[in-house]
C-alpha cells in the first residue's frame, strides 16, 4: 500500500462501513476505527443491524473520505471477521475510542459510558483497495 494511503488511514476520520442488508440492500453506518499493520478495527454493538448483517454475510466494503474541502478517497472490500467479547474486544475498544479524542481523560470519559454494552469488533483485512487522489490511483 502507498505511503499516503497508510497515512491517510492512520488519521482520525470517519468511515462508512456497508454491510448487506437482509432484502440485499446496502445497509451504511459512519463508524470509528483504527487502521494498524493492514488491519481495519470497528468497535459495534452486538445488537445493530450492521452486526446482525455481518454474522449472515461478512461481506463488506469500508469508504473512508477526506472530508470537506478533500477529494481523496479510499474503499476497502473484503470478509469482515467478529472478535467477540472479550479482553481483546475490550481493548480494541479502548484504543478506538482514544485514537478519537485529544487526551486521555477525556477518551476514558467517554469509555465509561460505552465500556460495559456489550459489543464487537469487526476486522477487516482488505482482499482489495481503490483509492482516489493520491497521485498514482
Amino acid at each position: 500500500m502507498d505511503v499516503q494511503v497508510s497515512e491517510f488511514l492512520q488519521a482520525d476520520r470517519h468511515a462508512v462501513l456497508a454491510t448487506n442488508g437482509r432484502k440485499g440492500a446496502p445497509q451504511l453506518t459512519p463508524v470509528w476505527y483504527i487502521y494498524e499493520d493492514g488491519v481495519f478495527y470497528v468497535s459495534a454493538q452486538t445488537r445493530t443491524v450492521k452486526v446482525k448483517n455481518l454474522r449472515r454475510d461478512p461481506t463488506v466494503t469500508i469508504c473512508i473520505d477526506g472530508g470537506r474541502g478533500d477529494a481523496r478517497y479510499v474503499a476497502l472490500y473484503g470478509k469482515a471477521e467478529l472478535i467477540e467479547p472479550g479482553e481483546r474486544q475490550r481493548d480494541l475498544r479502548w484504543r478506538i475510542v482514544r485514537h478519537y479524542y485529544a487526551d486521555e481523560a477525556t477518551a476514558a470519559r467517554y469509555y465509561e459510558t460505552v465500556k460495559d454494552t456489550v459489543g464487537v469488533i469487526v476486522t477487516l483485512r482488505p482482499e482489495r483497495i481503490v483509492s482516489m487522489g493520491f497521485g498514482q490511483s
